[in-house]
Protein backbone atom coordinates (compact mmCIF):
# COMPACT_ATOMS: atom_id res chain seq x y z
CA UNK A 1 0.00 0.00 0.00
CA UNK A 2 1.14 3.22 -0.98
CA UNK A 3 1.25 5.78 2.06
CA UNK A 4 1.79 9.50 1.63
CA UNK A 5 4.13 10.98 4.29
CA UNK A 6 3.29 14.57 5.42
CA UNK A 7 4.40 17.31 5.85
CA UNK A 8 6.89 18.61 8.37
CA UNK A 9 6.81 22.55 8.56
CA UNK A 10 9.48 24.71 7.74
CA UNK A 11 10.51 27.22 9.99
CA UNK A 12 10.96 30.59 9.23
CA UNK A 13 12.43 30.90 5.80
CA UNK A 14 14.95 33.86 5.00
CA UNK A 15 16.93 35.39 2.74
CA UNK A 16 20.98 35.09 3.02
CA UNK A 17 21.71 38.67 2.08
CA UNK A 18 20.74 40.15 5.28
CA UNK A 19 22.84 38.51 8.01
CA UNK A 20 25.75 36.71 6.73
CA UNK A 21 26.22 32.88 5.70
CA UNK A 22 29.09 30.85 5.81
CA UNK A 23 30.64 30.07 2.59
CA UNK A 24 29.23 26.64 0.89
CA UNK A 25 30.88 23.72 2.32
CA UNK A 26 31.27 20.14 0.98
CA UNK A 27 28.64 19.55 4.16
CA UNK A 28 26.24 21.67 2.78
CA UNK A 29 27.20 20.12 -0.70
CA UNK A 30 26.66 16.33 0.50
CA UNK A 31 23.36 17.65 2.18
CA UNK A 32 21.90 19.51 -1.04
CA UNK A 33 22.16 15.67 -2.92
CA UNK A 34 20.19 14.01 0.29
CA UNK A 35 17.65 16.87 -0.12
CA UNK A 36 17.38 16.64 -3.97
CA UNK A 37 17.44 13.14 -3.73
CA UNK A 38 14.57 12.84 -0.98
CA UNK A 39 12.09 15.43 -2.03
CA UNK A 40 12.80 16.52 -6.02
CA UNK A 41 14.03 12.79 -7.04
CA UNK A 42 17.33 13.79 -8.27
CA UNK A 43 18.79 10.17 -8.83
CA UNK A 44 22.05 8.57 -7.96
CA UNK A 45 23.58 8.80 -11.33
CA UNK A 46 23.61 12.28 -12.22
CA UNK A 47 26.63 12.52 -10.45
CA UNK A 48 28.52 12.96 -7.23
CA UNK A 49 28.57 16.45 -6.82
CA UNK A 50 26.92 19.89 -6.75
CA UNK A 51 29.89 21.56 -8.00
CA UNK A 52 30.22 19.46 -11.28
CA UNK A 53 27.19 21.37 -12.47
CA UNK A 54 25.56 18.78 -14.34
CA UNK A 55 22.28 19.48 -16.14
CA UNK A 56 20.31 17.31 -13.78
CA UNK A 57 21.31 18.74 -10.88
CA UNK A 58 20.90 22.11 -12.50
CA UNK A 59 17.60 20.91 -13.09
CA UNK A 60 16.12 19.74 -9.70
CA UNK A 61 18.12 22.96 -7.92
CA UNK A 62 15.97 24.65 -10.41
CA UNK A 63 12.62 22.84 -9.38
CA UNK A 64 13.24 23.65 -5.88
CA UNK A 65 14.42 27.16 -6.29
CA UNK A 66 11.31 27.79 -8.54
CA UNK A 67 8.15 25.89 -5.89
CA UNK A 68 9.94 28.22 -3.00
CA UNK A 69 9.70 31.00 -4.49
CA UNK A 70 13.72 31.48 -4.46
CA UNK A 71 16.22 32.80 -7.16
CA UNK A 72 16.13 30.71 -10.28
CA UNK A 73 19.97 30.14 -10.24
CA UNK A 74 20.40 26.32 -10.87
CA UNK A 75 23.34 26.92 -8.59
CA UNK A 76 23.80 26.10 -5.13
CA UNK A 77 23.66 29.37 -3.94
CA UNK A 78 22.96 30.48 -0.16
CA UNK A 79 19.40 31.07 -0.20
CA UNK A 80 19.01 27.77 -1.49
CA UNK A 81 21.00 25.97 0.91
CA UNK A 82 19.69 28.26 4.19
CA UNK A 83 15.96 27.04 2.88
CA UNK A 84 17.63 23.55 2.60
CA UNK A 85 19.01 23.21 5.98
CA UNK A 86 15.29 24.66 7.45
CA UNK A 87 13.04 21.82 9.17
CA UNK A 88 10.74 20.53 6.93
CA UNK A 89 8.50 17.89 4.89
CA UNK A 90 8.71 14.04 4.09
CA UNK A 91 6.23 14.91 1.34
CA UNK A 92 8.17 16.23 -2.29
CA UNK A 93 7.59 19.36 -3.38
CA UNK A 94 8.52 19.06 -7.05
CA UNK A 95 4.76 20.33 -8.16
CA UNK A 96 4.38 24.14 -8.25
CA UNK A 97 0.68 24.97 -7.95
CA UNK A 98 -1.86 26.65 -5.97
CA UNK A 99 -3.27 24.01 -3.82
CA UNK A 100 -2.37 20.37 -4.57
CA UNK A 101 -3.70 16.73 -3.94
CA UNK A 102 -1.62 13.46 -4.04
CA UNK A 103 -1.21 11.28 -6.70
CA UNK A 104 -4.64 9.93 -7.88
CA UNK A 105 -6.14 12.57 -5.60
CA UNK A 106 -6.84 9.65 -2.34
CA UNK A 107 -10.13 10.81 -0.52
CA UNK A 108 -12.48 9.46 2.22
CA UNK A 109 -15.32 7.90 0.42
CA UNK A 110 -17.63 8.70 3.23
CA UNK A 111 -18.71 12.53 5.16
CA UNK A 112 -18.66 11.10 8.60
CA UNK A 113 -15.21 10.43 10.01
CA UNK A 114 -14.36 9.74 13.42
CA UNK A 115 -11.05 10.47 15.15
CA UNK A 116 -9.10 9.64 18.32
CA UNK A 117 -6.00 10.91 20.89
CA UNK A 118 -4.51 8.14 21.33
CA UNK A 119 -1.94 9.82 23.83
CA UNK A 120 -0.77 13.30 25.05
CA UNK A 121 1.82 15.18 25.36
CA UNK A 122 3.17 16.73 28.72
CA UNK A 123 3.56 20.54 27.08
CA UNK A 124 -0.21 21.65 27.31
CA UNK A 125 -2.78 20.08 29.41
CA UNK A 126 -5.46 17.62 28.26
CA UNK A 127 -8.14 20.63 27.78
CA UNK A 128 -5.94 22.27 25.74
CA UNK A 129 -4.73 19.30 23.51
CA UNK A 130 -8.60 18.31 23.07
CA UNK A 131 -9.23 21.72 22.53
CA UNK A 132 -6.56 22.28 20.12
CA UNK A 133 -7.08 19.05 18.06
CA UNK A 134 -11.10 19.37 17.77
CA UNK A 135 -10.93 23.36 16.26
CA UNK A 136 -7.74 22.37 13.87
CA UNK A 137 -10.58 19.14 12.31
CA UNK A 138 -13.17 22.18 12.67
CA UNK A 139 -10.90 24.61 10.10
CA UNK A 140 -12.12 21.61 7.19
CA UNK A 141 -15.74 21.13 8.48
CA UNK A 142 -16.25 24.60 7.88
CA UNK A 143 -15.88 24.87 4.05
CA UNK A 144 -17.12 21.03 3.49
CA UNK A 145 -19.74 18.42 4.16
CA UNK A 146 -17.07 16.67 6.25
CA UNK A 147 -18.25 15.76 10.05
CA UNK A 148 -15.79 14.76 13.10
CA UNK A 149 -16.73 12.43 15.82
CA UNK A 150 -14.35 11.63 18.61
CA UNK A 151 -13.48 8.55 19.98
CA UNK A 152 -12.03 7.24 23.11
CA UNK A 153 -11.33 3.80 22.23
CA UNK A 154 -11.06 1.39 19.38
CA UNK A 155 -9.63 2.12 16.10
CA UNK A 156 -10.46 5.51 14.38
CA UNK A 157 -10.31 6.82 10.74
CA UNK A 158 -7.67 9.61 12.16
CA UNK A 159 -5.59 8.15 15.00
CA UNK A 160 -3.70 11.01 16.69
CA UNK A 161 -1.09 10.15 18.66
CA UNK A 162 2.47 12.23 20.11
CA UNK A 163 5.84 10.37 20.07
CA UNK A 164 9.63 10.74 19.60
CA UNK A 165 12.49 9.36 17.65
CA UNK A 166 11.02 5.67 15.76
CA UNK A 167 7.48 5.50 17.16
CA UNK A 168 6.40 2.68 15.14
CA UNK A 169 5.54 3.66 11.48
CA UNK A 170 9.07 3.52 9.78
CA UNK A 171 9.30 7.19 9.82
CA UNK A 172 11.42 8.09 12.55
CA UNK A 173 11.34 11.93 14.27
CA UNK A 174 14.14 13.26 14.13
CA UNK A 175 14.31 15.51 17.82
CA UNK A 176 13.89 19.36 18.39
CA UNK A 177 13.26 21.75 15.90
CA UNK A 178 13.23 19.19 12.92
CA UNK A 179 10.53 17.70 12.10
CA UNK A 180 7.48 18.41 13.47
CA UNK A 181 4.78 16.63 12.50
CA UNK A 182 3.78 14.25 9.76
CA UNK A 183 0.72 12.45 8.67
CA UNK A 184 -0.54 10.20 6.17
CA UNK A 185 -3.09 10.34 3.08
CA UNK A 186 -6.67 8.92 3.25
CA UNK A 187 -6.07 4.99 2.35
CA UNK A 188 -6.68 1.73 4.37
CA UNK A 189 -4.54 0.97 8.08
CA UNK A 190 -2.50 3.97 8.52
CA UNK A 191 -3.99 6.18 6.04
CA UNK A 192 -5.29 9.75 7.70
CA UNK A 193 -3.09 9.04 10.88
CA UNK A 194 -1.10 12.11 11.98
CA UNK A 195 1.51 12.04 14.63
CA UNK A 196 3.58 14.55 16.31
CA UNK A 197 7.15 15.02 17.21
CA UNK A 198 6.98 14.86 21.33
CA UNK A 199 10.67 16.40 21.53
CA UNK A 200 9.12 19.96 19.98
CA UNK A 201 7.36 22.02 22.51
CA UNK A 202 4.13 22.35 21.78
CA UNK A 203 1.28 25.34 23.20
CA UNK A 204 -1.69 26.51 22.96
CA UNK A 205 -1.41 30.13 22.45
CA UNK A 206 2.16 31.06 23.06
CA UNK A 207 4.61 31.96 20.30
CA UNK A 208 7.31 30.49 21.97
CA UNK A 209 6.96 26.82 20.92
CA UNK A 210 4.77 25.34 17.91
CA UNK A 211 0.86 26.48 18.17
CA UNK A 212 -0.43 22.90 18.24
CA UNK A 213 -3.79 24.05 16.63
CA UNK A 214 -1.84 25.62 13.37
CA UNK A 215 0.55 22.43 12.94
CA UNK A 216 -2.89 19.73 13.46
CA UNK A 217 -4.87 21.95 11.16
CA UNK A 218 -1.74 21.92 8.26
CA UNK A 219 -1.32 17.70 9.44
CA UNK A 220 -4.82 17.11 8.83
CA UNK A 221 -5.22 18.97 5.50
CA UNK A 222 -3.15 15.93 4.54
CA UNK A 223 -5.08 12.95 6.56
CA UNK A 224 -8.05 14.63 4.29
CA UNK A 225 -5.84 14.61 0.79
CA UNK A 226 -4.54 17.08 0.44
CA UNK A 227 -0.97 17.93 -0.69
CA UNK A 228 1.41 21.32 -0.68
CA UNK A 229 0.78 24.31 -1.88
CA UNK A 230 2.65 26.82 -3.53
CA UNK A 231 1.51 30.14 -2.42
CA UNK A 232 2.74 31.52 0.54
CA UNK A 233 -0.58 32.68 2.25
CA UNK A 234 -2.02 28.98 2.30
CA UNK A 235 -2.16 27.03 5.32
CA UNK A 236 -0.88 23.91 3.26
CA UNK A 237 2.18 25.98 2.36
CA UNK A 238 4.65 23.88 3.73
CA UNK A 239 6.06 26.76 6.42
CA UNK A 240 5.31 27.15 10.25
CA UNK A 241 3.69 30.52 10.76
CA UNK A 242 2.01 31.21 13.85
CA UNK A 243 -1.24 32.51 13.52
CA UNK A 244 -3.88 33.37 16.50
CA UNK A 245 -6.37 30.35 16.52
CA UNK A 246 -9.26 32.67 17.30
CA UNK A 247 -9.48 34.41 14.80
CA UNK A 248 -7.85 31.75 12.08
CA UNK A 249 -9.89 31.34 8.79
CA UNK A 250 -9.08 29.10 6.23
CA UNK A 251 -7.51 31.25 3.54
CA UNK A 252 -8.89 30.72 0.14
CA UNK A 253 -6.29 28.58 -1.57
CA UNK A 254 -7.19 25.79 1.02
CA UNK A 255 -10.44 26.28 0.30
CA UNK A 256 -10.96 25.69 -2.96
CA UNK A 257 -8.73 22.45 -2.65
CA UNK A 258 -10.32 21.00 -0.30
CA UNK A 259 -13.76 22.00 -1.84
CA UNK A 260 -12.18 20.19 -5.10
CA UNK A 261 -12.09 16.49 -3.23
CA UNK A 262 -15.29 17.33 -1.01
CA UNK A 263 -17.61 20.03 -1.89
CA UNK A 264 -19.20 22.90 -0.24
CA UNK A 265 -20.82 23.10 3.20
CA UNK A 266 -24.76 22.79 2.98
CA UNK A 267 -25.34 23.83 5.92
CA UNK A 268 -23.83 27.30 5.32
CA UNK A 269 -26.36 29.76 6.78
CA UNK A 270 -27.01 32.33 4.20
CA UNK A 271 -28.37 34.99 6.58
CA UNK A 272 -24.80 34.17 8.74
CA UNK A 273 -22.06 33.69 6.55
CA UNK A 274 -18.59 32.52 7.65
CA UNK A 275 -15.92 35.06 7.18
CA UNK A 276 -14.68 36.20 3.43
CA UNK A 277 -11.23 33.50 3.57
CA UNK A 278 -8.30 35.52 2.93
CA UNK A 279 -6.65 35.56 -0.16
CA UNK A 280 -2.51 35.92 -0.77
CA UNK A 281 -2.14 39.06 -3.14
CA UNK A 282 -1.16 38.75 -6.54
CA UNK A 283 1.22 40.80 -8.38
CA UNK A 284 -0.83 40.49 -12.07
CA UNK A 285 -3.68 42.68 -10.63
CA UNK A 286 -3.45 45.52 -12.37
CA UNK A 287 -5.94 47.59 -9.52
CA UNK A 288 -3.39 46.32 -6.86
CA UNK A 289 -2.25 49.44 -4.58
CA UNK A 290 0.94 48.45 -2.52
CA UNK A 291 0.91 49.29 0.96
CA UNK A 292 4.63 50.30 0.97
CA UNK A 293 7.97 49.95 -1.54
CA UNK A 294 11.60 49.54 0.00
CA UNK A 295 14.94 48.42 -0.92
CA UNK A 296 17.22 46.54 1.22
CA UNK A 297 20.93 45.80 0.14
CA UNK A 298 20.25 46.01 -3.92
CA UNK A 299 16.55 44.25 -3.55
CA UNK A 300 13.64 45.82 -4.26
CA UNK A 301 10.69 45.01 -1.23
CA UNK A 302 6.95 44.98 -2.56
CA UNK A 303 4.42 45.56 1.07
CA UNK A 304 0.93 44.47 0.76
CA UNK A 305 -1.08 43.34 3.63
CA UNK A 306 0.52 40.77 5.60
CA UNK A 307 2.71 39.70 2.48
CA UNK A 308 6.03 41.06 0.90
CA UNK A 309 7.98 40.39 -2.21
CA UNK A 310 11.01 40.37 -3.01
CA UNK A 311 12.57 41.44 -6.20
CA UNK A 312 16.21 40.86 -7.54
CA UNK A 313 16.56 42.63 -11.00
CA UNK A 314 18.94 39.80 -12.19
CA UNK A 315 15.68 37.01 -11.78
CA UNK A 316 12.44 37.65 -13.61
CA UNK A 317 10.52 36.32 -10.50
CA UNK A 318 9.64 38.35 -7.43
CA UNK A 319 9.86 36.22 -3.79
CA UNK A 320 6.39 36.59 -2.18
CA UNK A 321 6.40 35.51 1.84
CA UNK A 322 4.67 36.77 4.72
CA UNK A 323 6.40 39.69 6.94
CA UNK A 324 6.51 37.56 10.01
CA UNK A 325 8.19 34.88 8.03
CA UNK A 326 11.25 37.00 7.20
CA UNK A 327 10.87 39.81 10.39
CA UNK A 328 9.04 37.48 13.45
CA UNK A 329 8.52 40.90 15.55
CA UNK A 330 7.11 43.05 12.46
CA UNK A 331 3.63 44.09 12.15
CA UNK A 332 1.36 43.68 8.97
CA UNK A 333 -0.85 45.68 7.15
CA UNK A 334 2.40 48.45 7.59
CA UNK A 335 1.65 52.02 6.03
CA UNK A 336 5.39 52.54 5.15
CA UNK A 337 8.73 51.60 5.15
CA UNK A 338 12.37 52.55 3.89
CA UNK A 339 15.92 51.71 4.38
CA UNK A 340 18.56 54.11 5.71
CA UNK A 341 21.47 54.00 4.70
CA UNK A 342 23.46 55.90 7.81
CA UNK A 343 21.78 53.52 10.46
CA UNK A 344 21.68 50.44 8.09
CA UNK A 345 18.31 49.50 8.94
CA UNK A 346 14.99 48.92 7.40
CA UNK A 347 12.11 51.01 9.20
CA UNK A 348 8.77 49.83 8.95
CA UNK A 349 5.76 52.05 9.81
CA UNK A 350 2.32 50.89 11.53
CA UNK A 351 -0.15 54.04 12.82
CA UNK A 352 1.71 55.60 15.20
CA UNK A 353 4.48 53.25 15.30
CA UNK A 354 7.96 52.91 14.17
CA UNK A 355 9.88 49.48 13.65
CA UNK A 356 13.53 49.39 13.05
CA UNK A 357 15.47 46.17 11.98
CA UNK A 358 18.88 45.20 11.50
CA UNK A 359 18.57 42.18 9.58
CA UNK A 360 16.22 40.34 10.59
CA UNK A 361 16.65 41.36 14.27
CA UNK A 362 14.33 43.94 15.82
CA UNK A 363 16.63 46.82 17.13
CA UNK A 364 16.89 47.72 20.57
CA UNK A 365 14.67 50.03 21.58
CA UNK A 366 12.37 49.59 19.21
CA UNK A 367 9.10 50.09 18.22
CA UNK A 368 9.15 53.69 18.83
CA UNK A 369 6.54 56.48 18.53
CA UNK A 370 6.60 58.21 14.83
CA UNK A 371 7.06 61.69 17.03
CA UNK A 372 10.64 60.19 18.25
CA UNK A 373 11.55 61.74 14.58
CA UNK A 374 10.04 65.14 15.47
CA UNK A 375 6.78 64.74 13.73
CA UNK A 376 4.10 66.38 15.81
CA UNK A 377 1.37 64.75 17.91
CA UNK A 378 -1.19 65.29 14.93
CA UNK A 379 0.41 63.09 13.06
CA UNK A 380 -1.37 59.85 13.50
CA UNK A 381 -0.02 57.81 10.78
CA UNK A 382 2.30 58.34 7.75
CA UNK A 383 1.26 57.43 4.25
CA UNK A 384 5.04 56.66 2.57
CA UNK A 385 8.75 57.32 3.43
CA UNK A 386 11.00 58.19 1.01
CA UNK A 387 14.69 58.31 1.67
CA UNK A 388 17.27 59.84 -0.58
CA UNK A 389 20.73 58.79 -0.32
CA UNK A 390 22.07 61.61 -1.85
CA UNK A 391 20.70 64.16 0.77
CA UNK A 392 20.50 61.37 3.64
CA UNK A 393 17.14 62.75 3.92
CA UNK A 394 13.77 60.99 4.58
CA UNK A 395 10.36 62.57 3.29
CA UNK A 396 7.15 61.61 5.33
CA UNK A 397 4.27 61.90 3.21
CA UNK A 398 1.46 62.67 4.99
CA UNK A 399 -1.99 63.20 3.42
CA UNK A 400 -0.64 66.30 0.78
CA UNK A 401 2.31 67.44 2.48
CA UNK A 402 5.41 66.19 3.51
CA UNK A 403 8.13 66.52 6.12
CA UNK A 404 12.14 66.07 5.93
CA UNK A 405 13.63 64.25 8.08
CA UNK A 406 17.88 64.64 8.56
CA UNK A 407 18.94 60.96 9.19
CA UNK A 408 22.64 62.27 10.06
CA UNK A 409 21.33 65.00 12.54
CA UNK A 410 18.30 63.02 13.90
CA UNK A 411 16.24 65.87 13.50
CA UNK A 412 13.24 66.77 11.49
CA UNK A 413 14.35 70.29 8.87
CA UNK A 414 12.93 73.12 9.91
CA UNK A 415 10.58 74.98 7.13
CA UNK A 416 7.96 71.71 6.80
CA UNK A 417 5.48 70.36 6.19
CA UNK A 418 5.40 71.95 2.08
CA UNK A 419 2.62 70.57 0.19
CA UNK A 420 3.49 67.52 -1.97
CA UNK A 421 2.71 69.27 -5.05
CA UNK A 422 5.49 71.89 -4.63
CA UNK A 423 8.17 68.94 -4.77
CA UNK A 424 6.08 66.40 -7.34
CA UNK A 425 4.17 68.43 -10.35
CA UNK A 426 1.53 66.82 -11.51
CA UNK A 427 0.87 64.57 -8.52
CA UNK A 428 -2.58 65.49 -7.19
CA UNK A 429 -3.70 62.06 -5.38
CA UNK A 430 -2.33 61.02 -2.12
CA UNK A 431 0.95 59.50 -1.67
CA UNK A 432 0.46 55.30 -0.81
CA UNK A 433 4.40 54.55 -1.78
CA UNK A 434 7.89 55.94 -2.46
CA UNK A 435 11.27 55.11 -3.06
CA UNK A 436 14.69 55.49 -5.19
CA UNK A 437 16.13 53.59 -7.94
CA UNK A 438 19.67 54.08 -9.89
CA UNK A 439 18.67 57.63 -9.31
CA UNK A 440 15.42 57.94 -10.20
CA UNK A 441 12.04 58.80 -7.28
CA UNK A 442 9.03 56.84 -7.47
CA UNK A 443 6.00 58.21 -6.19
CA UNK A 444 3.13 55.31 -6.17
CA UNK A 445 -0.44 57.23 -6.36
CA UNK A 446 -3.14 53.90 -6.29
CA UNK A 447 -1.97 51.69 -9.14
CA UNK A 448 -0.27 54.13 -10.90
CA UNK A 449 4.02 55.36 -10.39
CA UNK A 450 4.92 58.56 -10.93
CA UNK A 451 9.10 58.50 -11.88
CA UNK A 452 10.71 61.98 -10.62
CA UNK A 453 13.49 63.67 -10.41
CA UNK A 454 13.58 64.52 -7.41
CA UNK A 455 16.46 67.35 -7.95
CA UNK A 456 14.50 69.17 -10.38
CA UNK A 457 11.21 67.79 -9.34
CA UNK A 458 10.66 66.80 -13.31
CA UNK A 459 7.69 63.98 -13.87
CA UNK A 460 9.13 61.66 -16.29
CA UNK A 461 6.89 58.84 -16.67
CA UNK A 462 3.61 57.69 -15.19
CA UNK A 463 3.71 53.71 -14.93
CA UNK A 464 1.82 51.03 -13.99
CA UNK A 465 2.79 49.79 -10.44
CA UNK A 466 3.85 46.50 -11.28
CA UNK A 467 6.27 48.07 -13.74
CA UNK A 468 9.02 46.48 -11.21
CA UNK A 469 7.02 44.10 -8.98
CA UNK A 470 6.64 42.42 -12.26
CA UNK A 471 3.88 39.65 -12.87
CA UNK A 472 5.30 36.07 -13.84
CA UNK A 473 1.69 34.54 -15.59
Amino acid sequence: MEIHKLCILLSLAAAACCVPIPEITVQDETLAENYLKKFFNLTEETGPTIRRGLSPLTKKLSEMQRFFGLQITGTLDTDTIAMMKKPRCGVPDGKVASFSTFVGEPKWQKNSLTYRIVNYTPDMSRAEIDDSIEKALQVWAKVTPLRFTRLYSGEADIMISFGTRSHGDYYPFDGPDGTLAHAFAPSPGIGGDAHFDDDETFTFRSTTGYVLFMVAAHEFGHSLGMSHSDDPGALMYPVYTYKNPDTFVLPRDDVNGIQHLYGKNPDIDPYNPDPEPPTTPDACDSTLVLDAVATLRGEMLFFKGSFFWRSYIQSPTPQQSLITNFWPNAPSNIDAAYESDESDNVLLFKGRKVWAFSGYDLVKGYPKSISSFGLPESVKKIDAALYDSESDKTLFFVGSKYYSYDEAKQTMDSGFPKNVDQAFSGLTGKVTAAFQYRGFTYIYSGPYMFEYSLRSGRLYRVLRNNYFLRCTK
